[in-house]
């Protein structure tokens, strides 16, 4: 799958081995999604259009300016795609925030809506949604519906830093458009939907929520 882009960095690999580990407490999973979020955004974001602009002056001599050319739209899916949002303000600072709120029901596995705050018309020119996994690839289905839907007709990207194969394939065969860039692709689910070995439940790991 040409659009689908698995992060060869061994920095990736070591921070998502940490990630993994069940015994890796909720601060200090959120900081290796945070460094994660960098790595991979570094790849996702090395075909950003842009522009030259006014003439400026360095100490040495006068050079014209570049500039991003046109809006970034950053998307993350609530609630674990806001662990990436501080990783991808740094690098693009005048991107706009825009929250889709999905959750995975969990008996069907279908993908829910529950929050959208898109803006009546779009406001950005492309965008690139940040979502830790894509398991089921129902969530990343959606969203990419929910966003064309929208009205962005540009190619939409996707960071995210553990996927199943299955769920990167679904979404292929749905949306061949779409990029992804992946930390790690695991091979297997299993009967809840789950990746294999997977990074357990995102969200309840980032917020320290989950049940004993």
């Amino acid at each position: 799958m040409s659009n689908i882009h698995a992060s060869r960095h061994p920095l990736v690999a070591h921070k998502i081995s940490i990630l993994r580990n069940k015994n890796t407490k909720p601060k200090q999973f959120r900081e290796l999604l945070h460094e994660i979020g960098h790595l991979l955004a570094y790849e996702a974001t090395a075909d950003l259009p842009i522009k030259q602009t006014v003439t400026l002056e360095s100490p040495k001599k006068v050079y014209t300016a570049t500039e991003l050319a046109g809006k970034i739209g950053l998307v993350p899916i609530l609630r674990s795609g806001l662990s990436f949002v501080n990783a991808l303000e740094t690098l693009i600072p005048s991107a706009r925030i825009l929250h889709l709120g999905i959750f995975r029901e969990k008996v069907s596995l279908q993908p829910v809506e529950y929050y959208n705050k898109l803006p009546n018309v779009p406001n950005v020119d492309q965008v690139i949604v940040l979502e830790p996994m894509i398991a089921t690839g129902g969530t990343a289905i959606a969203t990419v519906s929910i966003l064309k839907d929208w009205g962005i007709k540009s190619k939409i990207k996707f960071i995210t830093a553990c996927a199943s194969k299955l769920g990167l394939e679904k979404l292929t065969e749905k949306y061949p458009d779409v990029e992804v860039f992946v930390g790690v692709v695991d091979g297997i689910l299993d009967e809840r939907g789950y990746i294999v070995p997977g990074l357990g439940d995102a969200g309840d790991r980032l917020y320290d929520t989950i049940q004993d």
